[in-house]
């Protein structure tokens, strides 16, 4: 899937799990990693920069200072990172004003991005027939920070957006009734389980249960790298899910 002929030069940020498969993959494709930062070797502005596109699975309290620095030395940056939405504006204006490209994402496995347009047509049934109910459930390994994840509620938003009777989406653990305008997400944090998401469609008859379950990371660190080609020259901030089809139909 991936085409190294004229594939930019990577740093990673973030030598977590999704950094080492990352790099792990990038090995296999013959795709150059120069730098690596991390809680040892943070990025600043003297740092090498002999790269073109960083790749951040760092944490989300670190996102909006790395763009900072990245965008002073005008690099382009791919963020895996999720709940950093709260400093979405911040990081939208310094893309803008240092003409920079980004590209952000709550899941950047191809097999998700196939699921959320599953989901998508799911919903826009559930919405005409009033005998379904619809919720999510996800669950991740113990290390996972946000909760509940940034895909579990891309999936959400997706439901919202189709299921008109459906208005909020309610994270919290419930403690009793749940209202018929609330979607409720639940979420697990345990184990090693790399991730996996479940929509249940469900009524007196019967019930539709529609899972994603990554196998490993490597899906996703896929995706991350076909981005990073996508993002690398361009200017401006874009979600991976609404160029997707781009991304991948345009190789």
């Amino acid at each position: 899937m991936i085409n190294v002929n004229n594939f930019p030069i990577i740093a990673l940020i973030g030598y977590g799990s999704m950094g080492k498969e990352i790099e792990r993959l990038a090995g296999v494709k013959g795709i150059s990693i120069t730098n690596i930062f991390d809680i040892n070797n943070p990025l600043t502005l003297s740092s090498p920069s002999n790269f073109d596109v960083a790749i951040d699975f760092s944490t989300p309290m670190a996102i909006a200072e790395n763009v900072r620095i990245l965008s002073m030395l005008k690099k382009d940056v791919v963020i895996g990172t999720t709940g950093w939405n709260n400093q979405f504006d911040e990081i939208k204006q310094l893309v803008e004003i240092k003409k920079i490209g980004l590209i952000y994402g709550s899941n950047y496995s191809v097999g998700m991005q196939m699921f959320f347009r599953v989901i998508r047509q799911a919903a826009k049934l559930i919405n005409s027939i009033e005998d379904y109910d619809v919720f999510i459930h996800e669950v991740h390994h113990k290390r996972k920070i946000d909760s509940p994840s940034g895909t579990a509620l891309s999936l959400g938003n997706i439901i919202l957006e189709e299921v008109v009777r459906k208005q909020t989406i309610v994270s919290e653990t419930m403690h009793g009734k749940s209202n018929d305008n609330d979607l409720h997400i639940s979420s697990v944090r345990g184990g090693e389980v790399t991730g996996t998401h479940t929509v249940y469609i469900d009524s007196l008859a019967d019930t539709i249960e529609l899972t994603h379950r990554a196998k490993n990371r490597e899906g996703f660190a896929l995706g991350a790298l076909e981005a990073a080609r996508w993002i690398w020259n361009k200017k401006g901030m874009f979600d991976f899910t609404s160029v997707f089809s781009e991304i991948f139909v345009t190789q």
